[in-house]
């Protein structure tokens, strides 16, 4: 079996995750990982045999390695990206991928031109019900969604100013709006929102929005709501997504699809068991195949544009075009 040897850049608790993942999976070697904290780029590294830098040019200058996940803060992404795919690194880049638009169309420049492979851990497409759904709206119209994600607050301090995290619907929400573009196979080509914050400026340093709600248009005419919220810090929430069709109402959750109205059996049933993000990885980058990775980093950037577009329609009081709308 073919090793692949991956280096990470980014010892958070998200890449955390990946790393535990993948020490799981056969043949997945972690060689090097780097952070700009050194005790965490050291406790990672030593958990995993793998060889602690705070510098990721000089990782990759001096490790080989075939793959390289990036798993940072919006606002921390800078050359990495680029230059693992100028050194023929395949990519795995967690979500969102940027908090600058000209930086994620640099980045995906550069993916394209080196021919790498590209993943984002919008992990929910891996999801059964997610697919059953995805298949069933394949021949259908869906006329409006509604999604809601209404939590708590994360503990880290970037996550709370804006100009680090883009906000709870860039950094959090992006996983809802990912997967109705998923689940539709529908692009959003307008984005009106409105956000404000009215409960929590007690907060300590806090910048970002407490209330935020978009309406979206997708180009197959579809319109959807989508609001989110961290106002929730004593525990609770909300967190759905339904599509409206004639005399149907389909819900989504990571465990069922719930259907009102008429029936649908094609989305009855226990899900399926959702593979592992990092194992599919693995297994494109041995197979060289880009057609087994769920989301493209160019697809996770579509994603990143909406989120972004609604930012700007915010702070402008304007509907926006996302950039790469059709």
């Amino acid at each position: 079996m073919q090793e692949v040897r991956i280096g990470f850049v980014g010892a958070g608790g998200n890449a955390r995750g990946h790393m535990a993942r993948l020490a799981d999976v056969e043949g997945a070697s972690i060689v090097a990982i780097c952070d700009i904290f050194e005790d965490a780029a050291r406790a990672a590294a030593d958990e995993h045999g793998a060889t602690a830098y705070t510098d990721h040019h000089a990782m990759l200058d001096e490790v080989e390695m075939d793959a390289l996940y990036v798993s940072v803060p919006p606002f921390a992404h800078t050359d990495a990206e680029i230059l693992a795919a100028e050194a023929g690194l395949h990519l795995f880049i967690e979500k969102p991928v940027v908090l600058d638009m000209d930086k994620g169309l640099q980045i995906l420049e550069a993916i394209e031109n080196a021919g790498v492979l590209s993943s984002v851990g919008y992990q929910l497409r891996l999801l059964d019900t997610s697919n059953r759904i995805r298949a069933w709206l394949a021949d259908r119209q869906v006329a409006m969604i509604s999604s809601h994600r209404w939590g708590g607050l994360p503990g880290t301090p970037w996550w709370r100013v804006m100009d680090q995290s883009g906000g709870q619907l860039h950094e959090q929400t992006t996983h809802q709006l990912d997967l109705v573009r998923y689940m539709m196979g529908a692009e959003v080509v307008e984005v009106y929102a409105r956000y404000d914050r009215l409960t929590m400026d007690d907060v300590e340093g806090i910048t970002i929005p407490d209330s935020q709600a978009a309406l979206m248009t997708f180009d197959n005419g579809a319109i959807m709501t989508i609001t989110t919220s961290p106002m929730m810090t004593q525990g609770g929430g909300k967190s759905d997504i339904n599509f409206l069709l004639r005399d149907q109402i389909v819900g989504w959750s990571p465990s069922q699809v719930t259907v009102t109205g008429l029936a649908a059996p094609e989305l009855e049933g226990e899900p399926a068991e959702t593979p592992n993000i990092d194992e599919v990885f693995v297994e494109a980058v041995r197979a060289g195949d880009q057609e087994l990775i769920p989301c493209s980093y160019e697809d996770g950037l579509r994603t990143c544009d909406v989120t972004l577009a609604a930012n700007e329609s915010a702070a402008s009081g304007r509907p926006v075009k996302p950039r790469m709308a059709p």
